[in-house]
């Protein structure tokens, strides 16, 4: 067996790494507080919502597989320096922009950013840390993401009390910045030259194949599942996304690895944290507009109102990797998703005069199921690539989580969206006022407080909590048939205390790009 020492720059470059993290889940929930003020200032549909979220997480999904082959090629550090780059410059646009369709297009170019910062974060792990201390970085990373959720709400809720909206993309410049200094300073690079190259085509298709996906499940509640051009973007997402498959399965060298998939523990895994992602993702687009335009909380006040659910996910986070070890992925990863299906389920009983209590008691268990289900699977599923394959293996991992998260925003939006329409009472409106209270729950407040109607304003929340209620129930029964699939076949060897001896060596094997 050959020995390896550890690198000991790794903590230090998991620092830099965190850095990056926390600039990314930052942004997250800036712009999830965010929404309802911008879909009231610009004017915002719920469908132009969906897209202000989901143009970010398609960009993000379809060049995650790529961004991993440019981090194994030309160099990881590199390749995150470029993708926090790119990601300061989108959200410079996103400050000045003047439009809903300027935002969106500010946000598929932080999405660029984004793609590139992702998948490297986590890829570099495998070449620094060894299975013994490699669980316990993927649970500092995910606590690091965990930590910019909060911090998110209620900074960018004090933004938007005392700024305009575009305040929240542009705070996001000094925190790219410093993480672009993090990875200077602290982080070696790492490479594999002999990775595979980048396929145009494959791109192409992934980037096609799901943008045609999300759009059709966007448009649909408006223009009906069976119109003509939804039915048409179903199919030509299904003949791309196919086509991907089969060139991928013809390559000597693939961009997409069919044999991971072929690997029960890596695909089961990231099944899991996938189904994890679907769900949280439609969760964190339905909630803050029920806290804000339902409840009547500012921006702030949405932010701190999240803070029970970020509890939670902190404390999974720290105690998930510890659970594994003793009690094996299989069993951590099902009891994670069957708490999360009850915080679902407890959130579907959710009523217009809830008080704040029972919401927060939810969110609570909502952030220890996400929690415990996602840090073990994620763990599990890199502690299966090969070295030679960490950038674009972590890449599809990362790819199909965020395939999960921007179908969860669009569907479960969508369904949000269908219910709300069908619900609202615009009896007695103008037939211009009732399309407008008909786009969205703040649409139906400005029309109700411009109308003299305090019926309106009771009808839009009623609707919109019905809505949520059915979300909930969705993600619930999707949580809950996770759980007993993971259950059934996911594989359940504890967490390994120390590098199995026929393993590849996972850390200070990649020499520094300056020797």
């Amino acid at each position: 067996m050959v020995t390896v020492t550890p690198d000991p720059r790794r903590w230090w470059a998991l620092a830099a790494l965190v850095a990056s993290m926390l600039t990314l889940g930052f942004d997250m929930t800036i712009l999830n507080v965010a929404l309802p003020t911008m879909a009231a200032d610009l004017g915002a549909t719920t469908g132009q919502q969906q897209w202000m979220a989901d143009s970010y997480i398609v960009v993000f999904a379809a060049l995650m597989l790529p961004a991993g082959l440019l981090g194994d090629r030309f160099g990881r550090r590199r390749m995150l320096i470029a993708g926090l780059g790119i990601f300061l410059a989108g959200s410079l646009v996103g400050a000045l922009a003047g439009d809903v369709n300027w935002v969106i297009a500010a946000r598929a170019v932080m999405g660029v950013g984004a793609a590139l910062v992702t998948p490297l974060a986590l890829s570099v792990l495998p070449s620094l840390f060894g299975a013994d201390e490699r669980t316990k970085a993927v649970g500092i990373i995910s606590t690091a993401s965990a930590l910019g959720l909060p911090l998110g709400p209620i900074i960018g809720g004090w933004l938007l009390n005392h700024y305009w909206w575009g305040s929240v993309f542009l705070i996001n410049v000094p925190m790219a910045a410093i993480g672009i200094a993090a990875c200077v300073f602290l982080l070696p690079e790492t490479s594999d030259p002999a990775s595979p190259k980048v396929d145009t085509v494959s791109t192409a298709c992934t980037a096609l194949g799901l943008g045609a996906l999300v759009y059709a499940i966007i448009e649909a509640p408006d223009r009906g599942w069976g119109d003509p051009l939804v039915l048409a973007l179903f199919a030509a997402s299904a003949a791309l996304l196919t086509a991907l498959v089969l060139r991928e399965r013809r390559s000597a060298r693939p961009m997409l690895d069919m044999t991971l998939l072929g690997h029960r523990g890596f695909l089961l895994n990231t099944v899991a944290a996938t189904l994890v992602m679907f769900v949280l993702s439609g969760l964190l687009f339905v909630l803050p507009q029920y806290l804000q335009a339902v409840r009547g909380n500012d921006a702030l006040g949405t932010g701190i109102r999240l803070l029970p659910m970020i509890g939670g996910l902190t404390v999974a986070a720290k105690g998930a990797p510890a659970a594994a070890q003793r009690f094996g992925a299989r069993a951590t990863v099902s009891a994670g998703l069957v708490v999360l299906a009850f915080a679902a389920f407890l959130g579907s009983r959710t009523t217009v005069h809830s008080g704040y209590g029972f919401t927060a008691l939810w969110l609570s268990v909502t952030g220890l199921g996400f929690g415990f289900a996602l840090v073990p699977a994620m763990s599990g599923a890199l502690a299966t690539l090969p070295r030679d394959r960490a950038g674009s293996g972590s890449g599809l991992l990362m790819t199909l989580r965020q395939v999960g998260g921007a179908i969860g925003i669009a569907l479960l939006g969508s369904l949000l969206a269908g219910a709300f329409r069908d619900r609202l009472d615009v009896a007695g409106l103008p037939a211009g006022a009732a399309d407008t209270a008909r786009d969205s729950v703040v649409a139906a407040h400005i029309v109700a407080v411009r109308a003299h109607s305090p019926r309106l304003a009771a009808s839009a929340d009623g609707a919109y909590v019905h809505g949520m209620g059915l979300v909930l129930l969705v993600c619930g029964a999707a949580a809950l048939v996770s759980a007993l699939l993971a259950a059934a076949f996911l594989p359940n060897a504890p967490v390994a205390a120390k590098a199995p001896q026929d393993a590849p060596p996972m850390a200070g094997a990649v020499a520094d790009a300056g020797q």
